[in-house]
Formats: C-alpha cells, structure tokens, sequence
C-alpha cells in the first residue's frame, strides 16, 4: 500500500471552513432530536438538505463535463466530518456520493443526462436498496430480476433502505442470475419513485435517521434502467460502496472527535474532591488512549479518501481498514463518553446518548468492523 499523506489545498480549506460555519450557526445537535417527531416522511430536515444543495455540496462528485465541480472525494469527506461533528442527518452520502458515482461509473449517457442534473439541483434526491439482511454482505443478493419481453420485473425485499423517504430514484442490486452469495449475476437498476409494484414501510432506528422496508412485487422496469452491465454490477458496486464507505468514515470522525472533545472538556470542569476529575491519572490515562485511537482511524480515513482521488489499486484495503478504525474508535469514544459524564451521561437530555446511537448504526452500515477486519485480511493474503 502507498502512502497517502493528504494536506487540504486552499480550495479545501475554504470548504471546510465554510462547512464547519454552516454546521455550527444552523444544524445544532439539537436539530437532530427533532426527527423523532418531525419530518418523518423523511428522515432529515428538507429545508437543511435544500442549502447543501445552494451550497453546491451535492456536485462535489459530478464531472465538470456534468455540470458539475469534479472536486473528488477528499473535498466531500471534509465536508462530512464537519456534518459528523453534530451528527446532522442527511441523503447527502447516499445521494451526493453512492448513487451519483454510481452513475458516473457506469451510466450511459443518456441515462447521466436524465439523472445527474436533478441529483446536482436537488430536485430530487437518490438512495441505494442493497440490503437484505442484518449484516453486511454486497454478494449475498437474493432479490430476483427476470426479463420479461422488454422488461425487466423485480421482487423481493430490500431492507434497510437508508433515505428513503420522498427519494426520487433508487439504485437496486437485483440478481439476474445465479443464487445468493455468487459474485456473478448481480445487476444495477436504475428505478424511479413513481414505479408502479413498490411498497415501504418506515423503520424505527435508534440514531433517529430515516431507513425503510422496500418491497418489489412485480416492479416493472424498462430495459433502459439496467445500470451497466448485466450479470456484472458486483465489482461496480463495490466500487461505490468503497468511496461511500471512506467518505461515512469521515463522517464518523467527525463525531468521534466532538464526543471526545465535549468530554475532555467535562473532565476539566467536573469538580470532585475539591478539583477537576480531569486531574485524575487513571482518566487522564483513558482520555491519552482515546486521543491515539482517534488519531489513528483519522490517518486511515484521510489516506483512503486520498487513494480514492489517486485512482489506487488498494483503495478496498485502505477503505476497509478506515471503516474498520473509524468504527472501532466512534464506538469506544461514545462509551466513553457516557461513562466519564456519570450520572447525566446516562440521561437523555445529554447529547452523549445520541452519539452512543449514531456510533452503533453508523459502525452497522456499509459493514462494521468484523466485516471490513475479515476483508482487510482477505485482501492482504492472510
């Protein structure tokens, strides 16, 4: 593996700043409690989502030729950790990021012209249908796709599928061959939110954020929605998910480091014994272990992010060890967190809970860390 040392140019810096302004003067944590009981026909604040797009956040990944900025995943994944920080709920990842590369990657040009602009305006907003099962696993596809005439007809179930709610088209992995688990036989589909045979149910997750039950019965499609090529859309498909992966991971540090960061400043200003809990060696310890680990995860993040930009051979390793660090660090940080606030860390009016939660589903999603550890070992040949 290449070493990539990623330094943000002038450009990136700006955007960050920026990014980070944005976060902190309209999308407080406290935002995030709100979902509970409103926009649940989304999972995420519409009118939130609709300055990203003023902002230009979702052309981040689309080619200049597009219409769009070309910046690369580096530039979108420092925008994520600034969102990480207060755990803003938004498509941005699975719109901006997993659905618009897998356009760019494998859509042809008229299905790029149809699509690409609207995602760009905001004018609708996409989500992937990939899961099928608790855990993680992109082979393991078993909803069944058979061409009828000129059409192509879909059934079976898909579950999580993360925002959902009002998106205007969904990517689904549908096999068209073969049984679950055989690399072969997965195909892309490009389908619309009016199709006629889908049907969802909201689901309930503990981080607030919106994730729905699709079910395909008789979903009709026509030949133009296949996304690239039939029988073949596995390796495309993890291609995407890699970059989605590396830039979730940018978002998980961002809220790794904010959870660490309000603690150490609790421990600093938690009096006991007449002083600071923070003056104690075994927390001082616990917080210089924390620090390490969070170093550690934002080093891989950063490199597979800077892999992903280079065009790198290895970016599944470096993609599977930064999701597998970031997960690891998010959820021993939120931990950590409840415990070294004590009693009120354990309430819900602290934010420490909901930062608890998010490090729970966001190890969960696009695979936690025994998936990506079990990779990162396959691919190196262990």
């Amino acid at each position: 593996m290449t070493d990539h040392a990623f330094v943000p140019n002038d450009e990136q810096s700006m955007l960050r700043d920026a990014a980070r302004g944005w976060v902190r003067d309209r999308a407080p944590i406290s935002a995030l409690r709100k979902l509970r009981t409103e926009n649940l026909e989304t999972g995420f604040d519409p009118a939130l989502f609709g300055e990203m797009v003023e902002m230009g956040w979702t052309g981040i990944l689309v080619p200049e030729d597009d219409g769009g900025f070309g910046f690369g995943h580096a530039s979108i994944g420092l925008i994520a950790e600034e969102l990480g920080r207060n755990l803003v709920a938004s498509p941005l990842i699975s719109s901006a990021v997993a659905a618009t590369d897998a356009l760019v990657l494998c859509g042809n040009p008229d299905q790029k012209s149809e699509w690409l602009p609207r995602l760009l305006s905001g004018e609708i907003h996409a989500a992937i249908a990939l899961e099928e099962a608790i855990a993680h696993n992109p082979s393991g596809v078993a909803l069944r796709a058979r061409l009828d005439g000129n059409s192509w007809v879909l059934d079976g179930r898909k579950q999580p599928v993360f925002d959902y709610g009002e998106a205007g088209l969904v990517i689904v992995a549908a096999r068209t061959s073969g049984e679950p688990g055989d690399r072969d036989g997965i195909t892309l589909f490009l389908c619309p939110r009016d199709a006629a045979g889908t049907s969802a149910t909201r689901l309930t997750q503990v981080d607030s954020r919106g994730a729905w039950a699709l079910v395909f019965d008789g979903c009709r499609l026509d030949a133009g929605c296949v996304l690239g090529e039939i029988d073949k859309g596995l390796p495309a498909l993890e291609t995407v998910l890699d970059r989605a992966r590396a830039v979730l991971a940018a978002e998980m540090i961002g809220s790794t480091t904010q959870a660490f960061e309000t603690t150490v400043e609790y421990l600093k200003t938690r009096v006991q014994f007449d002083q600071p809990i923070g003056a104690f060696q075994a927390l001082q310890h616990r917080a210089a272990e924390l620090l390490g680990e969070i170093e550690l995860a934002r080093s891989a993040v950063w490199a597979a992010l800077a892999a992903i930009d280079a065009g790198d051979a290895d970016v599944p390793r470096y993609t599977s060890l930064a999701k597998a660090l970031a997960g690891k660090a998010f959820r021993r940080t939120a931990q950590e967190m409840v415990q070294l606030h004590g009693g009120i860390g354990m309430t819900d009016e602290h934010d420490s809970g909901l930062y608890l939660k998010r490090a729970h589903v966001a190890d969960m999603t696009f695979g936690n860390v025994s998936f990506h550890r079990d990779r990162f070992a396959k691919l190196a040949g262990i």
